[in-house]
């Protein structure tokens, strides 16, 4: 399986425990050992002072020499921490200085064209849930590579991959990203032996429908709307050989939706996509994003559509 073979790790300098690098290695592993690929894993953070570039005192030079100890003292604390893991991996460790880590991390994808970057999320201990900095919304946005979030959750054997998909649209750019999270679900799941779940939300009668048009039927509307939604899903399910019970069309918002059931089978790794002028995924990228993810002890990957350009790279 060549899924990944080049992973851009985003370490985290402020804690001991790297559990991005963990997840990498772990999912490095089980793809070097699915086939005959060798996988790459590079270890990666960016670094900024501001105080290094505003000290006038200083020249040019020893400005630049200043910030060159700065890196080669971090870039020998990362070389620690790969070391710690004594893994037999081809792991790689790099520090750069850049103001803007999602930009470094972007830039790193786009120059060395990695496949998948995996980062940590950070847990808020008084509130117990996870909080998602600034950095994890550029790159959801806006980096070409799949992007995943690591939590808490383990990846235990016989688990469960759910992805959020958009049967009910016959736009080709939703299509393509249907089979494209659900190819990625399936070839995971054969990965780290879990069971594929689809989960599809659809949106109940318009309030205002049924007050400015009296005789609108509000229930022939939903029952049709629940058939169409069930019969799309039914086909794409089948397409994919993912098991009816283990899909799901439900009535509300994307992320009341796809919150509960990811909490009811609970769910190891909820795949979306990140683009879309409508429906969930561009319901999910916007601040409704937060509280679907936010409140789930999973890992979120991110994918984007086949075609997607970074911003950074226009």
């Amino acid at each position: 399986m060549d899924m990944y073979k080049k992973i851009l790790v985003v370490v985290d300098p402020t804690c001991n425990e790297q559990k991005a690098l963990k997840r990498a290695i772990e999912l490095a592993t089980r793809l070097t050992e699915s086939s005959s690929e060798t996988v790459s894993i590079t270890a990666f953070f960016s670094i900024f002072d501001f105080s290094y570039e505003m000290t006038t005192i200083l020249s040019s030079n020893e400005r630049d020499a200043m910030r060159q100890m700065v890196i080669k003292d971090k870039q020998q604390w990362l070389d620690d921490k790969v070391k710690e893991l004594d893994s037999s991996l081809n792991i790689t460790s790099e520090v750069v200085w850049h103001n803007r880590p999602f930009e470094a991390i972007i830039n790193q994808v786009i120059e060395h064209k990695f496949d998948i970057v995996i980062k940590g999320t950070h847990q808020h201990d008084k509130l117990k849930s996870v909080v998602f900095t600034p950095t994890d919304w550029h790159l959801l946005r806006k980096c070409p590579s799949p992007v995943l979030l690591v939590k808490e959750h383990e990846w235990p054997k016989d688990g469960n991959i759910l992805a959020a998909i958009n049967v009910g649209s016959d736009e080709e750019e939703h299509l393509s990203l249907n089979n494209k999270i659900t190819e990625q679900a399936s070839k995971l799941a054969g990965l780290i032996d879990a069971n594929v779940h689809l989960v599809n939300s659809y949106p109940g009668t318009p309030v205002n429908i049924s007050i400015e048009i009296p005789e609108f039927d509000s229930t022939e509307y939903n029952n049709a709307m629940l058939k169409h939604h069930q019969d799309s899903m039914t086909q794409h399910a089948n397409k994919y050989n993912v098991n009816p019970n283990n899909t799901y069309v439900e009535e509300g918002l994307p992320e009341t939706v796809i919150e509960q059931v990811a909490k009811k089978i609970d769910a190891e790794l909820l795949i979306l996509g990140t683009i879309g002028r409508t429906g969930i995924s561009a319901a999910l990228i916007g601040n409704t994003a937060e509280h679907v993810i936010d409140h789930l002890n999973c890992d979120v990957l991110a994918l984007k559509p086949d075609g997607y350009v970074s911003p950074l790279a226009e």
